[in-house]
């Protein structure tokens, strides 16, 4: 699953033989294989922002596909000063912190939360040993690969663009373990729990700080570099998964009337941010 356009198109740079799959009710799945990787299949469709199509569509995906597993993948606000523009961070915990109670002098939290597939997590945690997942990362930046971390993350239907609002505040007391902030992963993760414990994980790229700049960085590529790194590191996990027999053995479906997507994207730009080092999208594999 992803949300901007930006973050799909991070994932289909990594995908060939691209074909459109219509759902009857109307959304649109790309459907490929991973370059070099014939074996695992991903479809990935484009949400939109917000928890609500999230969670649809992450149950329509995992009705019309039976995946081995799901992946939201996309762009984070930062919550900490050690992170970095284009850090990846894999959600070991997602809170849906918009629950609570409002009282006449303080509002308490009632919050939601979901944790990340153990096997998912145990695959995830291997890639950063090894430094084997930079062989997907667009380009060699200056400086190195960015870094990895695993950590829970804070979900709502807000843009939060700054340290100092009440919701800020709210989030730093009660929900102090999140190190980032997003606008899908919960709907994400709940229609994944409710649908039969499919396998799933949020994979998200710091694109800025959440700190009334968020403009800024996004006009320096701050959001671009951090969908193209959250993708590179999906990608690397889908890989590391048991490929689809079916799908590297010919045992295809008759093709399509509809023209083959030949992905002719080449990343560039993916250039440092200031000082700092550097899509949403979903991937399904093994379809069933």
């Amino acid at each position: 699953m992803t949300a901007l356009p930006v973050e799909h198109a991070a994932v289909l740079e990594h995908l060939v033989d691209v074909r459109p799959h219509r759902h009857r009710s109307g959304t649109v799945f790309d459907v490929g294989t991973v370059v070099g990787h014939p074996g695992h299949r991903v479809a990935v469709v484009e949400t939109g922002a917000g928890t609500t199509t999230a969670a649809a569509l992450t149950e329509r995906a995992n009705a019309e596909f039976t995946p081995a597993a799901m992946v939201f993948v996309g762009v984070a606000g930062g919550l900490r000063d050690w992170l970095m523009i284009g850090d990846v961070v894999v959600a070991t915990k997602i809170y849906s912190y918009q629950g609570g109670r409002s009282e006449d002098d303080e509002f308490l939290v009632r919050p939601s939360a979901w944790s990340v597939s153990h096997r998912l997590d145990q695959e995830a945690r291997r890639l950063p040993r090894g430094d084997a997942w930079h062989s997907f990362l667009p380009d060699q930046v200056e400086g190195g690969a960015p870094a990895v971390h695993f950590e829970a993350v804070a979900v709502g239907d807000v843009v939060l663009n700054s340290r100092r609002s009440e919701l800020a505040q709210r989030l730093h007391k009660s929900y102090n373990d999140a190190v980032a902030v997003d606008m899908e992963s919960s709907g994400f993760a709940h229609a994944a729990h409710l649908g039969d414990q499919v396998r799933a994980v949020a994979v998200r790229g710091i694109s800025d700080f959440a700190d009334g700049c968020k403009a800024t960085a996004d006009r320096e590529g701050g959001q671009l570099l951090a969908a193209r790194n959250a993708a590179a590191f999906a990608i690397a996990l889908i890989t590391a998964l048991e490929p689809d027999d079916d799908a590297a053995g010919g045992n295809e479906p008759p093709p399509s009337p509809v023209p083959t997507i030949r992905n002719k994207n080449i990343a560039r730009d993916n250039a440092r941010v200031g000082q700092q080092n550097g899509v949403n999208f979903g991937s399904f594999r093994g379809f069933r």
